[in-house]
C-alpha cells in the first residue's frame, strides 16, 4: 500500500548545543534535508556522500560523507565497513547506531562526537572526519573523535581567541572539579582532617553538629537527589521541568539542612559539582561526568586521598586504551603530540591555524598557504 510521503519538522535552532553568536540551525529528522545544511556549506565537488541501508525490517537510509582529498581512507573504509556488518532488525536513530559502531562497548565515554549543529559536521568535514547521518534522526556522529574536543564549541571561533581559550580552559577546570570536589571532601574527613586549617574544621563541624550520618552517606544522598530532580525534570515538559528543577533543589537543600540531613557546606559543594558538569557542550559526555563521581565517592571512603588516587589512575588507563575507528581517544595528550594538545587547550588565532589535527591523519594536512605579507593601508595612506 503506497504511503503519502509528509513533509518533516521545520529546521530550528539548536536545543542542545544552543549558541548565542552562532549559527542558529539544527539538523532535523529528515535526511535529504540534513545533507542539503552541510551541502550549503560545504558546495564542494570533493564532498563524497555513500548512503547504505541497514536493519532488516526498518530499512534505515544512512549517508557516510567525507571529503575526499582529506580525509584518510582508511578510516573512510573502516566506518564503511562497520556499517556493513551491522545485522540487526532495526536502527532508530544515530545514538543506536553508535553504539554498534565503537571499537569497544564496555565504557560509558561517547567515542563518536554526537552533534546536531550543521556548523560543527562541516568544520569535522573538512578537517578530515567522517559524518554518519541516519534517517530519523537530528545528531550527526563524527568520527574518530578525541577526549579533548567535548570541551570546544563553534562559538569558541566567532570570538578573540584570548576570550575563547579561557572559556575552554573554565570548561576543562570545571569537569576536574565536578569529578574531584565531592569525593576530597569526603576523604579529607573521613581520613585527612588534619591538613583542613582550624578555624575552616570549626565551621565545618559546626555545620555537620546535628547531622547523625557519616561524609559518605551525606554526599551519596544530595548527589542521587540532584541526579532525581535533574532526570525528573528532563521527562516533564520545559517550563514544569525548568520550575521543578529550581523550587525543588531550593526546597529540598532547605528542608534537608534544616532537618539535620545534610551539612550546608556539603550541599554547597554537591551543587557547584553539578553546575560545573553542565558546561560541556555535548550532553553524553556531561552524563558521563557525573557518573564517574559515584566510583570516586566509594574509593575516597574506603581509602581516602590514596583511594582518589588509585581510581584516578584506573581512569586514565581506561582513557589510554580506548580508541574511535582505531585512532587513540586521548590523543594528543597520549600519545603526546605538543602541536595538537596547544590547538586543543588554547583556541590559536585563525591566521596561524594552518595545519589539520595530526591525530585524524588526514591526506592533506595544510589548511591555507600563507601568504606574502602585504602592507595595510592606514588612515593617513590616501592622502598621500
Amino acid at each position: 500500500m503506497p504511503i503519502e510521503e509528509k513533509k518533516g519538522r521545520q529546521i530550528g535552532p539548536p536545543e542542545i548545543e544552543f549558541g548565542i553568536i552562532s549559527a542558529q540551525e539544527a539538523f532535523v529528522e529528515v535526511l535529504d534535508t540534513n545533507l542539503n545544511l552541510v551541502r550549503r556549506r560545504l558546495p564542494t565537488p570533493n564532498l563524497k556522500v555513500e548512503e547504505k541501508t541497514v536493519g532488516t525490517l526498518s530499512q534505515t537510509k544512512v549517508a557516510v560523507l567525507y571529503i575526499e582529498e582529506i580525509a584518510n581512507p582508511e578510516n573512510i573504509e573502516t566506518v564503511l565497513q562497520r556499517i556493513e556488518d551491522v545485522d540487526y532488525d532495526q536502527i532508530l536513530d544515530a545514538n543506536y547506531l553508535a553504539q554498534m559502531l565503537y571499537d569497544v562497548s564496555n565504557t560509558i565515554f561517547p567515542l563518536f562526537l554526537n552533534t546536531e549543529r550543521p556548523d560543527r559536521v562541516s568544520s569535522g568535514l573538512s578537517e578530515g572526519k567522517i559524518a554518519i547521518l541516519v534517517d530519523g534522526s537530528p545528531h550527526v556522529l563524527l568520527a574518530p573523535t578525541i577526549l579533548l574536543e567535548y570541551f570546544s564549541t563553534m562559538e569558541d571561533y566567532n570570538m578573540s581567541w584570548i576570550a575563547a581559550s579561557c572559556f575552554r580552559l573554565l570548561r576543562i577546570f570545571a569537569v576536574i572539579f565536578s569529578i574531584f570536589a565531592t569525593p576530597l571532601y569526603v576523604a579529607v574527613l573521613t581520613f585527612h582532617y588534619e591538613l583542613i586549617p582550624k578555624d575552616l574544621l570549626e565551621t565545618i563541624v559546626s555545620s555537620r553538629y546535628l547531622v547523625p550520618f557519616p561524609p559518605i552517606i551525606e554526599a551519596l544522598f544530595l548527589e542521587i537527589s540532584i541526579e532525581l530532580l535533574r532526570e525528573a525534570g528532563s521527562r516533564l515538559p520545559a517550563k514544569v521541568g525548568q520550575t521543578l528543577g529550581i523550587v525543588g533543589g531550593i526546597v529540598i537543600g532547605q528542608a534537608a539542612v534544616a532537618a539535620g540531613l545534610t551539612s550546608n557546606i556539603l550541599l554547597i559543594i554537591v551543587a557547584l559539582s553539578a553546575l560545573a558538569s553542565f558546561v560541556t557542550p555535548i550532553y553524553k559526555m556531561g552524563s558521563t561526568i557525573r557518573l564517574l563521581r559515584f566510583p570516586f565517592l566509594v574509593a575516597a571512603q574506603v581509602w581516602g586521598a590514596l583511594g582518589i588516587a588509585v581510581m584516578g589512575s584506573f581512569l586514565l588507563t581506561h582513557l589510554m586504551k580506548l580508541t574511535s575507528i582505531g585512532r587513540p581517544y586521548l590523543e594528543p595528550i597520549f600519545p603526546m603530540r605538543l602541536a595538537d594538545l596547544k590547538g586543543s587547550l588554547i583556541r590559536p588565532q585563525l591566521r596561524f591555524l594552518n595545519k589539520r589535527p595530526e591525530n585524524l591523519r588526514p591526506q592533506n594536512e595544510t589548511i591555507h598557504r600563507s601568504k606574502p605579507k602585504q602592507g595595510r593601508k592606514g588612515k593617513n595612506d590616501f592622502y598621500e
